[in-house]
């Protein structure tokens, strides 16, 4: 019988599919990875099996125990589902600023919810670090997932994410594209991708502009789970250690507009349905694709479905309202903005 014998043991192996109507004659073909056919809806499905493996084995997650953690909703969705799978209780420290989407399927799970406020610098004890962390130590059996500095993050990428896209080019990868949030998925698999080849394959970071990670201002922006925000108080803004900025070789820096609209035309063009950080990564690898040649090939990453954000990306006045749709004056943004999730909280 082709059977697996549980939810698991079908995460990760996801398809790469060629774009066709969205390159626009580039050159270089374009296979996108489509992160989102995972069972929980996002690549960080790959992190949450491979965290709560890591701390079975290191005897920090018993059975009875509780997963805490502060995400921003897909590293949440796929550790509720490894719990409600492995018989563990889950809370989640999640911002308001995440789409209502996410938080209904944390709770559809069974997962406890702590929404807590975005416009609040990191040290603030409302932080939603501050809240998964005081949670964790205050929880018997409680086990604070930490995404942002766990090595379980990019080892899971680099044992599984990375092979697949080698294994499925042929070796023929030469550029890899990906958005940054934690920073584990383009370490993990970059690292491996450079290492196969010998370093011929070229790691590409798609970055929101304001993003810290490559050189922005850190103010705020509309895209979810992807870059780093900075909230003018913060002090202490140390990077994740998911993070290895070393493997990237360049970033591309794109737009909200160019994010947004790009998400919709996936869908509309290639039938394609995925979030705005999609959206910023296939901006950013079709730019790449159009400076390469045939003998190229590049590989763009589609963390999570667009179906999480139906209220928001796919909705036509919330992009009216953002100016980013049919020549509408833009909103200000600022801190207090519905359409801005700090980037900097765990995802």
């Amino acid at each position: 019988m082709d059977v697996h014998g549980s939810l698991t043991e079908v995460v990760g192996n996801t398809p790469l599919v060629r774009l066709n109507r969205v390159t626009g004659g580039a050159p270089a073909p374009v296979y996108a990875k489509l992160e989102y056919v995972n069972p929980g809806g996002s690549v960080k499905d790959r992190i949450a099996l491979a965290m709560v493996e890591a701390a079975e084995d290191a005897g920090l997650l018993l059975p009875g125990g509780t997963i805490v953690e502060g995400t921003s909703g897909n590293t949440g969705v796929g550790l509720a589902m490894v719990a409600a799978q492995r018989g563990y209780r889950c809370v989640f420290a999640i911002p308001d600023k995440s789409s209502a989407e996410k938080i209904a399927v944390l709770r559809a799970y069974g997962a406890e919810v702590i929404v807590c406020p975005s416009d609040i610098p990191r040290e603030h004890p409302r932080h939603v670090h501050s809240v998964a962390a005081r949670t964790a130590a205050g929880t018997p059996g409680g086990w604070l997932a930490d995404q942002y500095d766990n090595p379980a993050n990019p080892r899971a990428h680099y044992r599984t994410t990375g092979p697949e896209v080698w294994r499925q080019t042929d070796g023929r990868v030469t550029h890899l594209v990906s958005g940054i949030g934690t920073g584990g998925t383009i370490t993990g698999t970059g690292e491996y991708l450079k290492e196969v080849s010998g370093g011929r394959v070229t790691v590409v970071g798609a970055d929101p502009e304001a993003s810290l990670y490559s050189g922005g201002d850190g103010s705020p922006y509309q895209v979810e789970s992807i870059g780093r925000y900075r909230h003018p108080e913060t002090v202490d803004d140390t990077w994740p250690q998911s993070y290895h900025p070393e493997v990237v070789d360049r970033f591309e820096r794109i737009s909200d507009r160019d994010s947004l609209l790009t998400a919709r035309r996936l869908a509309r063009e290639e039938g394609l349905l995925v979030g705005g950080s999609g959206g910023t990564a296939v901006a950013a690898a079709l730019r790449v694709a159009a400076g390469l040649g045939p003998d190229d090939l590049v590989v763009v990453l589609l963390p999570d479905s667009g179906r999480n954000y139906l209220s928001k990306v796919f909705d036509d006045d919330w992009l009216r309202r953002l100016g980013l749709l049919d020549g509408a004056a833009p909103a200000e943004l600022s801190h207090r903005t519905d359409a801005t999730t700090p980037p900097d909280v765990r995802r």
